[in-house]
């Protein structure tokens, strides 16, 4: 059983998709896909703050995009300024930043097999690659 639960996050340039653990460690849920205006430097830090208080967390796993040759690319830089903003709001917080090469592909292909519609599809894409992150981020911990 983890001391406090662990919340993953999909950073885009217009949504963050969140999940979090279950109290065990084990599982990985996807709870919220939220707003952002990346542009505007408006990253939702206060609603995240709210679901980070909410479900007791102490770690967060930021999903960190990389090219295919491991290198950072434009998306990466933005997921780490992200990281680097909330720092600056919760220090408290352990940071972890986690290779999420192909997770929306994975939450695409878990979507489609589950016959699920291209509009549905888009309202939950975010959250569900949120899952994939910290589920794999999870799995490497057992």
């Amino acid at each position: 059983m983890l001391k406090n639960r662990i919340i993953g996050l999909d950073v885009g340039s217009k949504t963050i998709g969140v999940a979090v653990s279950d109290a065990m460690g084990w599982t990985a849920q996807g709870i919220d896909t939220l707003r952002i205006n990346e542009d505007k430097e408006e990253f939702g830090i206060d609603e995240l703050i709210k679901i980070i208080d909410q479900y007791d967390v102490d770690t967060v796993i930021i999903g960190l995009p990389k090219n295919m040759n491991n290198s950072i690319g434009p998306r990466g830089e933005a997921s780490i300024h992200f990281k680097e903003v909330l720092e600056q709001e919760r220090p408290d917080l352990k940071m972890v930043m986690w290779d999420e090469r192909l997770s929306t592909v994975g939450a695409e292909r878990t979507l489609l097999e589950a016959d699920v519609s291209r509009k549905k599809r888009k309202k939950v894409i975010d959250k569900m690659a949120a899952v994939f992150i910290l589920q794999g981020y999870l799995d490497s911990i057992k």
